[in-house]
């Protein structure tokens, strides 16, 4: 080959590379450029991809990019990690729970659950906080749980209406996939995981309607839907938070959120005079109430985990390596493949003994004073952190606490949406001055 025909392969190759490097440049600018939508395809794909399905893990993949990208931003910016009061527990919990999934065989199993009760919190709670700094995002934030509510409680209508046909994704129907079949369960493929999402995302969006952001045939259809879709969860749990919240917006609640409340009672009035007279799903909801067995088998659950307490009451058996086959010795009457103590401040003990307890203890002060953080910001009518909402999270957190006692909180979405809720009160706890100057740098560098 001539020395010209090799100069001018060797410059289109240059030229090649060169726009190739170029388009790389801005993809990636673009993407440093988004991390609000990064934060909002990592939840929906939380949402729609839960553990008992055997699928591609985009959930997974989503939630390292966003750890990426923020990690970038702040390398770019030459940023520095913010702490906050409610960071140490949730370190202390991450690396207790690091330390009890490492000291056992592998299982991916273990590992799954340990990235949804401790890895997911402890990032969600510290990326919101930088992510939704200002206005905008968090109104995006707010847009996106009003569609999920707005979604979560359409399929579970269809499903109590045996609408099966108009239920999305269709592995909601599979019933070889999760558990809970003949209950609403929506994505999470779990009745329990459906109906505290519910009640959470029922109570931030009365703040939504309070500041007149919804439209009000989206309002009436929640003020039915909502009601309806815990109904069809058919866990007393579920019924009895999401019966002592309305109790609560009714004693306390605000003079349109005490509005809505009475007519949450009047529509779940007449959805039961509905349910009664064309008898929806009559039977399985009597036998449901009338059913013993998971009363049975919890009751032997709580009994062994009380003895295993209080023989190991200080530091706990530690991982499920040692407490599974322990457990299995003490009950006798149920013989399940794997045992659950559906209780997470019994596992908890069991499992961390005393230590444990005290570290949840210690998180569950600094997330309720996450309430008082804000007020040292001017009053300003803004998504999630005005004075109406902060009023609100007590609630939000007491639904958490009140189905924790009936199950362990395992799930991710459930956990992301209340540590990211969480992460953007706290991020508000700096002085106006300082708090302005953190919106602008990172607004600067989108």
């Amino acid at each position: 080959m001539s020395y010209p025909a090799q100069s001018i392969l060797l410059r289109s190759a240059g030229e090649t590379s060169s726009h190739l490097l170029a388009s790389a440049l801005k993809a990636l600018h673009w993407w440093l450029n988004i991390p609000t939508l990064m934060f909002l395809v990592m939840l929906a794909a939380m949402l729609f991809r839960p553990p008992d399905l055997k699928a591609f893990p985009i959930d997974r993949i989503a939630f390292l990019a966003l750890i990426i990208l923020v990690c970038l931003r702040f390398l770019l910016r030459w940023d520095s990690f913010r702490t906050n009061p409610v960071t140490w527990p949730l370190l202390a919990f991450l690396l207790l729970g690091f330390w009890g999934a490492l000291t056992q065989p592998y299982d991916a199993q273990v590992w799954s659950v340990f990235a949804a009760k401790y890895v997911v919190p402890f990032v969600c709670f510290h990326v919101a906080a930088v992510v939704f700094r200002d206005e905008g995002s968090r109104r995006a934030l707010e847009v996106f749980l009003l569609c999920v509510l707005v979604y979560l409680s359409a399929i579970s209508v269809f499903w109590l209406a045996s609408a099966t046909s108009l239920i999305f994704p269709t592995f909601i129907n599979d019933p070889g996939i999760g558990i809970h079949f003949d209950r609403a369960r929506g994505p999470f493929l779990q009745a329990v995981a459906n109906g505290v999402c519910l009640n959470l995302l029922g109570l931030t969006a009365l703040d939504c309607y309070r500041r007149k952001k919804v439209y009000r045939v989206i309002g009436i259809f929640l003020l039915f839907a909502v009601p309806l879709a815990l109904f069809a969860t058919k866990t007393r749990a579920v019924w009895i938070s999401g019966a002592l919240s309305t109790l609560a917006l009714l004693r306390f609640g605000s003079g349109p959120i005490r509005r809505v409340a009475i007519g949450i009672c009047v529509a779940g009035a007449l959805s039961a005079g509905v349910i009664s007279i064309y008898r929806v799903n009559e039977t399985s909801v009597s036998e449901r109430l009338l059913d013993r067995s998971p009363v049975d088998f919890r009751s032997e659950m709580y009994r062994a985990g009380w003895q295993m307490f209080t023989e190991k009451s200080f530091l706990g058996w530690g991982n499920e390596w040692n407490i599974q086959p322990e457990v299995e010795k003490r009950v006798r009457s149920f013989h399940p493949e794997y045992y659950v103590f559906h209780n997470t401040f019994l596992e908890l003990a069991v499992e961390r003994g005393v230590l444990g307890l005290g570290v949840y203890a210690w998180l569950l002060i600094c997330l309720f004073r996450l309430r008082n953080y804000c007020r040292e910001l001017p009053e300003i009518d803004t998504p999630f952190c005005n004075a109406h909402f902060r009023a609100l999270w007590p609630l939000l957190l007491l639904v958490y606490l009140a189905n924790a006692i009936a199950v362990v909180m395992n799930y991710q979405f459930v956990n992301a949406i209340l540590f990211t809720i969480a992460g953007i009160l706290a991020a508000n706890s700096s002085n106006p001055a300082k708090l302005e100057n953190l919106q602008r740098s990172w607004a600067a560098s989108a």
